[in-house]
């Protein structure tokens, strides 16, 4: 399968009377996508858009999702099962506009599953969103079946920002790109012996939630009726999957982790130098034992039958995840397949507590992207884009009303103290992580 990523680099974005790009200013019609997105789903009842730039004093909370805006230049939805009719991506061409994001931004509630970015000043190194110029789809809904509940689908919302990525990135159809990344995958069965380990990869995207409508979503599937199979790479970069809204914040992969996922074009740039990248083992997490045992076992067999020499293990999530994390690496050495596991850790916030649920000395090549317990203070910032007092008042992962000790997490002269749980993709597990280890 091939895939061209026409990209179109954004150094600004301003609003005006047409959506349209050219010489890095990407301009958005902005009445006439709020126009849009109020025409595609009748439970939007509030919707703003604005800017966020790279350095700018802002704080953005509640956070619920982000996308990159892309195209695909021949017509076909970009997120099949969401945006669309269901169709095969992992092929063809797409463009996309680097540089930017659309955020789904909650006006007023947050959920669990939200978080927080800073665009400037200590917070910005956190994220990678503070990196990149962003387009705040500030919003509130009709969904009173869950304002008051911790755990949000937040499913009008989430949509909407699917739709607005490819609402944007119509601007670029049909213009000729600054540069193209192809990423050339070859059937496993065409591929010549050249004596190079076959490596795979095995993603564990959050698939918990037994009542539907919370989880990720392959094709508009939703993950948690879904088991271990084999999928392209150039797939998932290509829309297949989407985020859900459960997993706090800062162990999410959201939509614009998987349209970029480092760890992939990292392991497809080495494809045939160092060792030979198989594809992807798609699997889930689950919450009844047998069902983790299952999946680990599928996933075994798969990358035993794939003909795998080793495997590089990754899971969106912590806590109750890890059992799956770790008895799939286990399962995956148990036939002879040597693991290099990806995840963060829940270390306390002295850091001194076993960093998964559960731990087993086959697990001996484990790469940490960081404490998901670790408290994080931050000052005040002149602008708020959401409302702040969602991190403390809705449940967010690592906020809370009121400590003992600590106070509010949000502090009446705007300053924060949270865990680094409600930092949006914080530990950015994806590949993303710029952390090193601490000597001791």
């Amino acid at each position: 399968m091939k895939l061209e990523i026409g990209n179109f680099h954004v150094t600004d974005i301003q609003f005006g009377p047409e959506t349209k790009f050219s010489n890095g200013l990407l301009t958005i019609d902005k009445e006439g996508a709020i126009a849009y997105l109020r025409g595609e789903d009748e439970h939007i009842t509030d919707l703003d858009l604005v800017i966020a730039r790279p350095g700018d004093d802002t704080r953005i909370c509640p956070v619920k999702e982000a996308v990159e805006p892309r195209v695909r230049t021949d017509g076909r939805t970009l997120f099949p099962g969401v945006t669309g009719e269901v169709c095969p991506a992992g092929q063809g061409r797409v463009h996309a506009l680097k540089g930017c994001s659309v955020l789904a931004v909650g006006k007023h509630w947050g959920s669990f599953g939200d978080g927080l970015i800073d665009m400037g000043g200590e917070g910005a190194k956190y994220t990678i969103f503070s990196q990149l110029i962003n387009v705040c789809m500030v919003m509130d809904t009709d969904e009173e079946f869950e304002r008051y509940e911790q755990q949000k689908k937040n499913h009008a919302i989430r949509w909407a920002a699917h739709r607005l990525a490819e609402y944007i990135g119509q601007a670029v159809k049909d213009l000729e790109p600054e540069d193209v990344d192809v990423f050339d995958f070859t059937p496993v069965t065409q591929r010549e012996k050249n004596g190079l380990p076959n490596v795979v990869l095995v993603m564990q995207p959050q698939s918990q939630m037994e009542e539907l409508g919370y989880n990720d979503l392959l094709y508009g599937w939703d993950m948690n009726k879904y088991l271990p199979s084999f999928v392209s790479p150039t797939e998932v970069l290509d829309g297949a999957i989407i985020s859900g809204s459960f997993m706090p914040c800062s162990s999410k992969w959201c939509t614009y982790d998987f349209q970029n996922f480092p760890t992939i074009q990292e392991m497809m740039a080495e494809d045939g130098k160092s060792f030979n990248f198989i594809g992807v083992i798609m699997s889930n997490l689950n919450v009844a034992l047998d069902q983790k045992e299952r999946a680990a076992v599928m996933v075994s067999n798969m990358a035993l039958n794939l003909g795998a020499d080793g495997a590089i293990v990754t899971e969106e999530g912590y806590g109750n995840p890890d059992a799956d994390y770790v008895r799939c690496i286990v399962a995956l050495e148990d036939v002879g397949v040597k693991v290099v596991g990806i995840s963060n850790e829940c270390t306390g916030r002295d850091g001194r507590s076993q960093p998964l649920v559960t731990l087993d000395e086959k697990c001996n090549a484990l790469v940490s992207t960081g404490n998901v317990s670790k408290l994080i203070e931050l000052p005040p910032c002149s602008t708020v884009i959401g409302e702040l007092q969602a991190l403390a008042r809705d449940g967010l992962s690592g906020g809370w009303a009121g400590d003992e000790i600590l106070g509010p997490s949000v502090r009446p002269d705007g300053s924060i103290i949270m865990e680094n749980n409600s930092m949006f993709c914080g530990d950015q597990i994806a590949g993303w992580s710029p952390k090193t280890m601490l000597e001791f």
